[in-house]
């Protein structure tokens, strides 16, 4: 049996007792969402004041990206998203100490400059996979790791004004079983590098190489996802398969999104990682009260 909390440094997280919140801090000009803090001036005072706003309407993590992974985002280089995330994670670090930071990167280069700044999780999209690095500079820091499920290709994706970017044409052998093996895939990485099990928390990637029916059916079969023995994280808030499923723009899928929280919580996620904190807050909560938790 897999431990049942993860010690990072004063914070215990002890999964099943409740859901707790990832708060998004985009520092990138072209986050699908409308809410990236790198479009204006002074992005470090902004990215302070909304970590305060979200650690007060109850985040439990702050989860900073310096790089869109929208269908279609342009790939940012490392001296670029270094130079985007890490004042701003010193910062957030420097003006909320007891805060618990993680780093959105699937680059070794940025994951070690953000855990020096003071992140303490890695959010890896890639699942240790895009850079061969990842893998051991989280066992040799020590850190918590997030493995996400992603299968996406740039020829997949299409896009719509209104209604952004989502993958067509993406075809699984078995959904379920493919995304469980090659999430296990990923847990082998991690433990060939030194990566104790109690640090892993695993993403099926909503979103990412799937299409809008595949993100549906993974979503109400989230359970399968949790009995490979880990935690996990799920990241549903304002994405596109919530925008073709309801025809609404981004900036109106609070609705949808509070819609997969409820049925995510239900089928076993442990993390919810939301743009909406004050309002996924309260869905998290009402969702634990119904479970008993």
């Amino acid at each position: 049996m897999k431990p049942n909390t993860l010690i990072i440094g004063n914070h215990n997280l002890t999964w099943g007792q409740r859901t707790y919140l990832m708060g998004i801090i985009n520092i990138t000009p072209d986050s699908f969402s409308g809410d990236g803090l790198a479009a204006g001036d002074d992005v470090v005072s902004r990215a302070i004041e909304q970590a305060g706003r979200f650690l007060a309407e109850g985040a439990d993590i702050l989860d900073i990206g310096g790089e869109s992974t929208r269908p279609g985002a342009q790939v940012v280089t490392e001296a670029e998203e270094i130079r985007r995330v890490e004042p701003v994670i010193r910062a957030i670090a420097s003006r909320f100490p007891d805060a618990l930071l993680s780093i959105d990167t699937y680059k070794a280069a940025v994951a070690e400059t953000a855990l020096a700044a003071g992140a303490q999780i890695i959010n890896d999209v890639w699942g240790l996979r895009a850079d061969s690095q990842m893998a051991a500079l989280a066992a040799r820091c020590g850190a918590p790791i997030i493995l996400m499920h992603n299968r996406s290709k740039p020829n997949d994706a299409q896009v719509e004004a209104r209604l952004g970017g989502r993958y067509t044409g993406v075809e699984y052998d078995d959904l379920m079983a493919d995304v469980q093996r090659e999430l296990m895939e990923s847990v082998s990485l991690a433990r060939a590098a030194g990566i104790a099990d109690e640090k892993i928390i695993l993403d099926p990637g909503i979103g990412f190489g799937k299409t809008v029916q595949q993100n549906l059916e993974l979503l109400n079969r989230l359970d399968e996802i949790r009995e490979l023995g880990f935690p996990v994280l799920l990241g549903t808030s304002r994405k596109s398969f919530i925008g073709y499923t309801l025809d609404l723009p981004a900036d109106q899928r609070a609705a949808g999104t509070a819609a997969t929280v409820a049925i995510g919580i239900a089928h076993g996620a442990d993390i919810i990682r939301v743009h909406d904190v004050a309002q996924m807050a309260q869905v998290a909560h009402m969702t634990d009260a119904i479970l008993g938790r």
